[in-house]
Parts: structure tokens; C-alpha cells; sequence
């Protein structure tokens, strides 16, 4: 009985939300409105532009690294071959990184331009 309780008190408070958000808009508020979409939009795209690039860069030098310490540990007479390679993979994928978050600084750059301000 709690559980039934407690499941249409979250329901009843969520919809509960939307009535109070549902309201017409006006000419002026359309065009605000519209600038928060194009605001909503860059910052969405930075926040995805730097979530998968991190994410994609993590793994990306997680598996360098271990194929790298897994070529080692077979052969530790072919050190010195293997980590100067491995060493610019890992700049070259962080450098990617890095590329993605400088896209995200420009999205959020482009929002005055986009709104107008």
C-alpha cells in the first residue's frame, strides 16, 4: 500500500509539472524562445562534442597502452621500439581530445552570433 501510495505521489507531482509549464506563446516570447533553442542546441552539441571525445580518447589510449605494455612484457628487449611509437599515438589521440574540446569552446562561442547578442 506504501508502494501504491508513493508511486501516485510521483506521478501526480510530475504531471502535475507539465500543467504548470503549458502556457501559450506570445509573439515576443516565440522569438526568446527561440533563442534559448539555438542556446539549448550549441550547448547540447558542446557537451556531446566533448563527452565522446573523451570517451572515444580514453579507450583509444587504454588499448595503445596495453598493446604497447602487452608487446613489452613478450618482448622487453624491444622496449625502446615500442614506447616511442606508443608515446606519439597517445599524443596524437590526445590531440584529438583536445580538438573536441576546442570545438565545444567554438559552439559556445557561436551562440551570441546564432541569438544575436
Amino acid at each position: 500500500m506504501k508502494k501504491l501510495i508513493a508511486l501516485s505521489s510521483a506521478l501526480l507531482v510530475t504531471l502535475y509539472t507539465f500543467v504548470a509549464f503549458a502556457q501559450e506563446a506570445t509573439a515576443a516570447g516565440a522569438n526568446a524562445f527561440n533563442a534559448y533553442d539555438a542556446q539549448m542546441a550549441a550547448a547540447l552539441g558542446a557537451g556531446f562534442a566533448i563527452g565522446i571525445g573523451a570517451l572515444g580518447g580514453a579507450l583509444a589510449q587504454g588499448r595503445v597502452a596495453a598493446a604497447a605494455l602487452e608487446g613489452i612484457a613478450r618482448n622487453p628487449g624491444a622496449d625502446a621500439k615500442i614506447r616511442t611509437p606508443m608515446i606519439l599515438g597517445l599524443a596524437l589521440i590526445e590531440s584529438l581530445v583536445l580538438y573536441a574540446l576546442l570545438i565545444a569552446y567554438f559552439l559556445q562561442g557561436k551562440v551570441g552570433v546564432v541569438v544575436g547578442h
